[in-house]
């Protein structure tokens, strides 16, 4: 028989056989589907996290009371609560101190209700108190009107900068410049309006306000909120030596004794990026695990499948030898049997995977992402699957004895 034939007669035997085999390509199915589709998934993931986090600009980093990722125990948290509050004061000094960063803003966030005559928005709404260098660290371009000024925060002005989304709810028929919205019951003039950024996992970063630190800290905030600082140096260069600036101007203004760890965290986006990908890659490690469990018993299931074959083919083997087909040939196509099977439920696998995985980018509004090195990978241990678990039964159908194989029933 050549390959053709060979070919003919597997892809036969596996129509003549639909229920069996399709419950043999279940557990392939299943087990690509598991590895494309969290792979497909982390990739969407990772690759919004890296996009939008990118685009904040490389050479900024943050400093916060609390560090940005922690999954540490209670004690951890308590140790991080028990620290001493970012305030005003504290950035007014750093802000005297630092020579070699570029920007340095300051910001107070809480989430609220915002009025403008009878509609009002949900009551989820980010308003952030910052500093006048706030746009330059958060990389956000005005679209018209002005930022918040040095005046605005010494005066504690009631101004505020919104994003396109507020306007469409609040406004959508009146210019915004000039229009009095109530946040809390306090009444602020637009002044400003921020340039579409989109979103960002799901989330719209243009519906929020920007009013200036001074009134935030007196009306929302109190004296038990901790700020957060952020610093961008325009010469890539320079990043690390205004990292180092400010960490030194910081622990001398809060008192941290030498030897003693800082009382503050510093990140930035690369680190942040840094992070989430090691928590990507510890969730496909474990999703790699339990898919190669799944294919292990597939594989097993299509070896088993493959003996009983054998097993009612008996005849049809001794048929076959009778009139001159090789031990060879009878290898080949129960060997390509096995191929063809894991093959097609790879394949299916490979789709649903797809499928799967970026379900997550159209429900978070991301951009879609096919994971080529892992569809290589899944189409090579469909392939090692099918060798390593047809070898045997494959074996076992050549060296019948043709003879004893025609008296088969």
């Amino acid at each position: 028989m050549n390959f053709k034939e060979i070919l003919y007669s597997s892809f036969d035997s596996i129509r003549q056989n639909k229920i069996r085999s399709f419950l043999t390509l279940l557990g392939v199915i299943i087990g690509i589907f598991s590895i494309i589709g969290v792979m497909t998934a982390m990739n969407v993931l990772s690759s919004s996290m890296a996009t939008n986090l990118s685009s904040l600009g490389t050479n900024t980093f943050q400093v916060q009371k609390y560090p940005s990722i922690s999954f540490g125990p209670g004690d951890n948290r308590r140790k991080y609560h028990n620290r001493k509050n970012l305030t005003y004061e504290d950035y007014l000094k750093l802000e005297e101190r630092i020579t070699i960063a570029d920007y340095i803003s300051g910001e107070d966030w809480h989430y609220t209700m915002i009025r403008f005559e009878d509609k009002r928005t949900k009551p989820n709404i980010p308003i952030a108190g910052v500093t006048p260098e706030w746009d330059y660290t958060n990389n956000y371009d005005l679209k018209e009107g002005r930022m918040i000024t040095v005046e605005d925060i010494r005066h504690q002005s009631n101004v505020a900068i919104i994003g396109q989304d507020i306007i469409d709810v609040l406004m959508p028929q009146y210019y915004p410049i000039g229009q009095k919205i109530k946040i809390d019951g306090v009444k602020f003039k637009v002044i400003g309006i921020w340039d579409k950024k989109g979103e960002f996992f799901g989330e719209s970063k243009d519906n929020r306000v920007i009013i200036p630190l001074t009134t935030h800290l007196k009306m929302f905030s109190g004296r038990r909120t901790s700020l957060h600082y952020c610093i961008s140096t325009i010469d890539q260069n320079t990043f690390e030596l205004a990292k180092d600036e400010v960490i030194h101007n910081l622990r001398t203004i809060r008192g941290v004794a030498p030897g003693e760890e800082n009382d503050f965290e510093i990140f930035s986006n690369a680190s942040l990026i840094e992070s989430f990908n090691k928590i990507m890659d510890s969730i496909k490690m474990g999703g790699l695990i339990i898919s190669s469990i799944a294919l292990l018993a597939a594989g097993i299931g299509i070896m088993n499948i493959m003996l009983v074959s054998v097993s009612e083919r008996t005849r049809e083997i001794g048929i076959r030898k009778s009139i001159g087909a090789r031990n060879n040939d009878i290898m080949q196509q129960f060997l390509l049997e096995a191929l063809l099977l894991t093959e097609l439920g790879g394949l299916v696998g490979i789709i649903l995977g797809i499928i799967g995985g970026n379900i997550l980018a159209i429900v978070l509004k991301m951009n879609a992402v096919i994971p080529w090195d892992w569809i290589v990978i899944g189409v090579v241990v469909c392939s090692i699957i099918g060798g390593v678990f047809g070898t045997y039964p494959a074996v076992k159908a050549a060296h019948l004895d043709p003879i004893d194989a025609l008296r088969h029933e």
